[in-house]
């Protein structure tokens, strides 16, 4: 895709094929070419690389023939959606009022400690992010942690080691895999959201 002044030009599915990995190629191969499809591409992205690398919502926009402003304001308007990369594991913290009042803040402090994270970080290893939530819906339960899709009950701190513990493996980890960036010749001068 190359921008000029007055319009852009999309690259074709063959053009893709060699600038994004054959995971996001296969992905994007799927779509349809229509406007309607970007939220079902940009979360078949983001469900594959735990966020939505620059390149691939460059690639989305060609192949839906959309403005890549356009794709950088859906991915940036709904949370669902990151810019940054994630941990294999979400680890939600409910700090809702009744889960604050049961020491929802010590929990998440025992958390950071023990992943070595602050908030809204994700481990060295890709496999936690660790974010702070309003609530989750659960307050007969406080304090409450969602892990992916999984809600622990009346979490304790002493209880953290044993919650990572079980989602962390016990093999060796392999690191995430990123879409590999445009070649220079298919850059574009422009930026997302510009």
């Amino acid at each position: 895709m190359t921008f000029s002044s007055n319009r852009v030009e999309f690259a074709s599915m063959d053009q893709l094929k060699g600038l994004v990995s054959e995971n996001a190629y296969a992905i994007l191969n799927e779509v349809e070419e229509k406007r309607a499809s970007l939220i079902a591409a940009l979360q078949e992205l983001q469900v594959r690389y735990r966020y939505l690398p620059e390149a691939a919502m460059r690639q989305v926009a060609a192949r839906l023939r959309v403005p890549v402003a356009q794709v950088y304001h859906v991915a940036t308007f709904y949370s669902a959606f990151s810019l940054k990369p994630k941990g294999k594991h979400i680890i939600n913290v409910c700090l809702g009022t009744a889960c604050h009042v049961k020491g929802a803040g010590l929990i998440m402090d025992r958390f950071k400690r023990d992943l070595g994270v602050e908030q809204d970080e994700t481990t060295r290893d890709g496999q936690f992010t660790l974010q702070g939530v309003r609530c989750v819906g659960c307050c007969s339960i406080a304090p409450a942690v969602m892990i992916d899709e999984e809600t622990h009950a009346h979490v304790r701190q002493d209880k953290v080691p044993e919650i990572i513990k079980k989602y962390r493996p016990s093999s060796p980890v392999t690191p995430v895999t990123h879409p590999p960036e445009p070649s220079s010749s298919s850059q574009t001068s422009g930026k997302p959201g510009k």
